[in-house]
């Protein structure tokens, strides 16, 4: 066997067992997203973290499946036939039908569980806001300062949405010209329909995550999450400004 095949068969022998031990941490990376910014994040993070090592996992099987032809049923130099050619193999076959068929099956399950937990609606919400896409901005309305407490944004000054930390936010979405996508990366959804979320004290970039239109790039917003009297405070200037 030449150094260069060991070289390799040592790479994979390592790539396994770590790809295996990974699977058996209780504690992973976020993979690029933060730990308890909002009450999403608590139930899609281990599914976001469980789909990275399925693909890890599969990724270093499916390779050794692909390099074990081309060492092991190749052509040897100097040899006067091709090795031993198989065309069917039921077994296999059928095993790398039924083990993808598993492997999105479990995935499958897992997403309806965190997606019922995210929707879910829930009573008692203490603040409503609307949402609506304009090309190319932002409109965000607070009832409770009253009809005429609304901001809205343009893509030279982008809007800043207040969120009061640790109480229940409903949001109605709305577009009034095309289709628009309400995303927060830091919270880890694209937000239709979101009764409530828990939050950590910061400011949080947000997008549109849907191509509509020709200045579709510039459609950014901030999420600020404040204190609860911060907030007050907030929809007491935009009552004022209203009047």
């Amino acid at each position: 066997m030449s150094a260069r095949m060991k070289r390799t068969l040592s790479l994979l022998g390592l790539s396994v067992p770590a790809t295996l031990f990974l699977t058996g941490c209780s504690k992973v990376s976020g993979l690029g997203f933060e730990e308890g910014v909002t009450s999403v994040n608590d139930h899609s993070l281990s599914l976001w973290q469980g789909a990275w090592i399925a693909a890890g996992v599969v990724g270093v099987f499916t390779l050794i499946l692909i390099m074990w032809p081309v060492f092991f049923h190749r052509l040897k130099k100097d040899s006067p036939e091709f090795p031993k050619q198989t065309q069917y193999n039921v077994p296999v076959e059928v095993l790398y039908t039924v083990i993808p068929f598993i492997i999105v099956a479990v995935l499958f399950a897992y997403t309806v569980k965190a997606q019922t937990e995210i929707t879910a609606k829930t009573t008692g919400t203490a603040h409503e806001i609307s949402v609506e896409g304009i090309q190319w901005s932002w409109q965000f309305g607070y009832s409770e300062a009253g009809p005429d407490a609304v901001v809205t944004g343009t893509p030279a000054q982008p809007p800043t949405l207040y969120l009061p930390q640790g109480e229940k936010v409903r949001f109605t979405i709305t577009a009034n010209d095309v289709v628009h996508g309400f995303w927060i990366p830091a919270f880890m959804i694209q937000m239709q329909n979101l009764p409530g979320v828990t939050n950590k004290l910061g400011t949080y970039p947000g997008r549109c995550n849907i191509l509509c239109g020709r200045n579709h790039t510039q459609m950014i917003f901030t999420v600020k999450v404040v204190t609860p009297s911060e907030y007050q405070n907030y929809l007491d200037t935009l009552k004022a400004s209203a009047a």
